[in-house]
């Protein structure tokens, strides 16, 4: 049983019951709100595990909620929302959302990325190793290995596989990474960040055409799995 508590802020009653049935068959102890305002005050007075929340309430826009939750709120936020386009999913991210699915969406692939998030939840940020099948990080000695085999990448590379890492099931946006590894100057040189991830990939992955680790999420960023 995983034992964990998950918030769920939205208004569709249907919804709300169908998330509960599957998550509390899943083991997850589940909490419910039906506004902006009480998912607030809810997760104020009971910080849960992850929240799900959806951008459409009825009281205030999802994307100011969270905002709100952001000024204090460290855990993960999954976006379930029934708007889809490019604009609605890149702001939620940028605010702060860890994931974004949109409406209809597969059960099982929310209970994959719910469960890809409690586990960086739970995760300690001062490891100093990181390791994913074949793929090894020492962030101490900046040494990366792949099959024990150490890869010669540059300092950008290697700057930009630790925020992944960091990041690992998260999707980044294309400006947040630029911000990150770059800075601020370059948030809009998305054609500067594809040529290192074309680079990178030759270099981590088994076969670049066809990669398994850096997922490109199509017009919003990557996904490191």
């Amino acid at each position: 049983m995983n034992k964990a508590e998950i918030l769920i802020i939205d208004d569709e009653p249907q919804i709300r019951k169908l998330l509960e049935i599957n998550l509390e068959s899943n083991g997850y102890k589940v909490w419910q709100a039906e506004t902006g305002k009480d998912g607030v005050l809810m997760a104020a007075n009971h910080p849960p595990e992850l929240i799900l929340l959806d951008i459409g309430l009825p009281d205030r826009s999802g994307h100011e909620v969270l905002k709100d939750l952001r000024t204090w709120y460290n855990k993960s936020i999954i976006i379930l929302s029934v708007q889809n386009s490019e604009e609605d999913i890149v702001k939620a991210l940028d605010n702060g959302a860890t994931d974004y699915l949109t409406k209809p969406f597969r059960v099982n692939e929310l209970l994959a990325r719910m469960r890809s998030c409690i586990r960086r939840n739970n995760t300690d940020d001062t490891k100093s190793i990181f390791v994913m099948d074949d793929l090894q990080i020492d962030f101490v000695s900046r040494v990366v290995t792949k099959n024990e085999c150490i890869l010669r990448l540059t300092s950008t590379e290697y700057n930009l596989l630790c925020l992944f890492a960091r990041n690992e099931g998260r999707v980044l946006t294309h400006q947040f990474i630029l911000r990150e590894v770059w800075g601020v100057g370059y948030q809009t040189e998305t054609q500067y960040l594809r040529v290192f991830i074309g680079t990178l990939r030759k270099k981590i992955e088994d076969n670049p055409n066809i990669p398994r680790h850096i997922i490109t999420e199509s017009g919003v960023g990557y996904r490191f799995n």
